[in-house]
């Protein structure tokens, strides 16, 4: 069945069920499925391969194979009671039981706060059957399909009205990794993670580097993440799977801002943070008190910019971070941060991105700050990412594509100044009181004048027309008075 047919299948069943209201609700009960028919599928496969003496931290009743693989099955009220009363329990009681195997530690984060929304075991049924027969994840052919499923979720999700706040275009996403160059051997992390997008990147980039078991091993334990909500975490550690990650115990379901910064000492710091935090929100109340007062706000991305200064390894910590043009040109916390950025860290580069970027979720420009930990800022570089000629904004059906990043590729390691790229020295930077809002001095800014002083201008020229508008006409009429 085609991939988009499958995803509408499924839908159109829970459409049909009372307790599934909108369309995240369906995204978050087709997610939870699609996660144990993965599990299962992947405990098949370590049960024959490298774990012969695996052993299922699921009981056999809870496993996909023995209560949904049967499509004669329990349905009906029977299969509604055995979810909510009975599998639900056992799969979120993972998550706080002592000495839960990591296989059971994933899954019973992914459930610690999943939910049932179908009230109809009857179309229940038909979901899991489905899911059963169209999709087998040990198939290589299926394995791909996977991928394709999880981008039409994703994709849904989009549209479900709220996913701004956890979703970055690919393009970017591929871009800031493809700078930062992760090596094997270095840790990565994304502090607000989402749905991972910058994470399965960053294992797309390491596969090319592996060449033995061990380098597959070293990757395996390389990758970290945190996402404080339900569904975007649940997804993340599909998303995760489906790119080779076994068992990824390293995706945490928290709040990376409610542990104090000083609790965070060297075994926590880590080579390489590449994220796009949440920004025009504001933390829960005493949230900030997790931080020196230098740095205490309740403005979300300030603190995660605090935290990633602090986490990254001293001389070889480097960092790519999507941030909004608000932070530029912001005083108070925001220029104490940016102060020590430039003493603490080389701040060396600002692609600035126009607007649409993120569109249609949010209209507010853009930029990606990268930096490395242990010199200091001597200049910063700005590159302005310029539209596809004939464009002039972005949107869901014309996005902005990963070549069109060719530019800053080209440009990065033999930088000159262009019509895109600048630089400013970090005396400029002091002299505008850490104000990194500078614009592209080879674009003439277009004056427009004082609003008072043109409407005033605007009057003068309407009076002057209907004078020479009255003029012509009482001549007109003259002359063709005169004509009689």
């Amino acid at each position: 069945m085609p991939i988009g047919t499958l995803i509408k299948v499924i839908q159109d069943i829970m459409r049909k069920d009372v307790g599934v209201d909108g369309d995240a609700q369906r995204i978050s009960q087709m997610v939870w499925l699609l996660f144990l028919k993965i599990f299962d599928d992947k405990e098949k496969e370590w049960r024959i391969t490298k774990k012969k003496d695996y052993k299922s931290p699921l009981p056999s009743r809870f496993q996909w194979s023995n209560w949904a693989a049967n499509p004669e099955g329990d349905t009906g009220e029977e299969l509604i009671d055995f979810v909510n009363n009975d599998l639900f329990p056992a799969l979120k009681k993972l998550a706080t039981t002592a000495g839960v195997s990591p296989p059971g530690r994933v899954v019973g984060s992914v459930f610690e706060d999943a939910y049932n929304y179908m009230k109809s075991g009857t179309l229940l049924r038909q979901v899991i059957n489905t899911i059963q027969e169209d999709v087998d994840f040990n198939s290589s052919e299926d394995r791909h399909l996977f991928g394709d499923i999880y981008e039409k979720i994703l994709s849904d999700l989009q549209s479900a009205g709220n996913a701004g706040e956890y979703y970055t275009p690919r393009a970017v996403t591929k871009f800031m990794v493809d700078i930062i160059n992760p090596q094997l051997g270095e840790t990565i992390l994304d502090p607000a993670c989402g749905t991972g997008g910058f994470l399965a990147n960053s294992i797309e980039h390491l596969k090319k580097q592996l060449r033995t078991g061990k380098d597959t091993e070293i990757l395996q334990n390389s990758i970290r993440g945190v996402e404080k909500k339900p569904m975007p975490h649940m997804l993340a550690m599909t998303n995760m799977m489906l790119h080779g990650i076994d068992v990824p115990t390293n995706i945490l379901h928290d709040n990376t801002l409610s542990r104090p910064l000083k609790d965070y000492g060297p075994k926590d710091r880590v080579d390489c943070i590449i994220t796009n935090p949440p920004f025009g929100g504001m933390e829960e109340d005493g949230i900030e008190g997790n931080f020196p007062k230098k740095y205490q706000t309740r403005e979300t991305a300030d603190l995660f910019l605090a935290l990633i200064m602090h986490r990254l390894k001293p001389d070889t910590g480097r960092a790519a971070i999507v941030l909004p043009d608000g932070f530029l040109f912001g005083e108070g916390v925001k220029t104490t941060i940016k102060k020590e950025l430039l003493q603490e860290f080389n701040l060396h580069t600002i692609v600035r991105l126009p607007n649409g970027v993120f569109s249609p979720y949010t209209g507010i420009k853009t930029n990606i700050l990268f930096f490395e930990k242990g010199t200091p800022t001597k200049q910063l570089w700005f590159f302005e990412h310029p539209y596809p000629e004939g464009y002039k904004s972005y949107s869901r059906s014309k996005p902005l594509t990963i070549q069109e990043f060719d530019l800053e590729k080209k440009w990065w390691n033999k930088r000159k100044q262009n019509q895109y790229a600048w630089k400013v020295s970090v005396k400029e930077i002091e002299d505008k009181h850490y104000n990194l809002d500078f614009k592209n001095p080879h674009v003439v800014d277009v004056e427009h004048g004082d609003p008072d002083e043109l409407m005033k201008e605007y009057e003068k020229i309407s009076k002057q027309l209907i004078a020479t508008r009255d003029a012509l006409k009482k001549e007109l009429m003259q002359s063709l008075g005169g004509g009689k």
